[in-house]
Formats: structure tokens, sequence, C-alpha cells
């Protein structure tokens, strides 16, 4: 057989990526119900497929940076075509997208160095992972069902705020570690 269930939890991480394009399509063309039901339906294949994964035993390593990259193109295409559409305030987005770029680039100074860092999410991250993706869904459904923005958007944007600073200082001091600077 070509493809066994093992493979489940990454096919899921790999839809989640081929879904980001779709929802970014739906942004730009104010379909926000549309955009709001796909998004919702990828933040849960994040839970889903990690739960599958550690639950029978399917992790690998093809799934510890498959699953990683999916939710960073989900999480970063979402901000940027919300900040693009001034939904959201361009200030949270160069937050979210700088975390992302400076990992990624930590990531593979380290192998250039032929100091290959263990892909391991951290617990704040994955607290990151969850505020970004919640929030994102919140505005999402806000913009579809036309709810105005209240002390519910502010506190939103301030969780994430804090939430991806505090995680990309954990991943720096992790990193500045692992390569004994």
């Amino acid at each position: 057989m070509f493809l066994s269930y093992r493979s489940l939890p990454n096919l899921i991480s790999l839809g989640r990526l081929f879904l980001a394009p779709a929802i970014i399509a739906l942004i730009a063309d104010e379909g926000w119900k549309e955009a709001c039901v796909i998004f919702i339906a990828a933040g849960i294949s994040d839970a889903v497929d990690g739960w599958i994964a550690k639950t029978f035993g399917f992790s690998s390593e093809l799934g510890a940076y498959l699953d990683p990259l999916a939710d960073k193109a989900l999480i970063v295409s979402i901000y940027v075509a919300l900040a693009i559409v001034s939904v959201l305030p361009v200030t949270i987005t160069i937050i979210v997208v700088a975390r992302d770029v400076m990992i990624i680039g930590a990531f593979m100074i380290s192998l250039i160095m032929q100091k290959p860092v263990k892909v391991r999410p951290l617990l704040i991250s994955k607290l990151n992972t969850a505020a970004q993706l919640g929030f994102a869904a919140l505005v999402l459904g806000a913009k579809a069902f036309e709810i105005p923005e209240g002390i519910w958007f502010d506190a939103g944007l301030y969780a994430v705020a804090a939430l991806t600073i505090a995680s990309t200082a954990a991943y720096f001091v992790q990193w500045i570690k692992h390569m004994n600077f």
C-alpha cells in the first residue's frame, strides 16, 4: 500500500498547508464566513494531527517539520492577509511574522554551522500558537457575523503580542545555549 495509517498526521498537516492559500483568497474576496469556517477547520486539524500522532504512536521526523511548517504558513498568511485588508494592525503582523523569520533564521544558521537544532516546541510556543489561531478565528468570526470590535479585540491583540514576544525570547535563549555563545 502506498500510504499507511501512520501517514495520517502528515497528510492532515499537508492539507492544512494547502488550505492557507484558499483562506487568503477568501479574505481577499471578503468571503468572511467561508474563510472563517475553513480557518477553524484548519485550526482544529492542528490539534487532531498531533493527537493522532501521539495517541497511536504515528509521530515521524517528517511530521516534526511538516506540522510547524503548516502552522507557520497558516498563521503568517492569515495575519498578513488581515493586515493588508486593514482588519488587523500592521504592528501585530510584524510581531507575528518577525518571530517566525527569526526562528527559521536561527534554525538555518544552526544547520549551516553544523549544529542542527532538534525541533521541539516549547510550552510557551504551543500557547502562542493557540492564541494566534484563536484570535484569528475570533477576528474572522466577527467579520463573518458583523460583530463590532470591542474589548475582546484589544485584549486579543495584547495577548497575542505578549505571547509572541515571550515565545520569541524563549526560543532565542534556547538557541543561544545550543550554540554555546
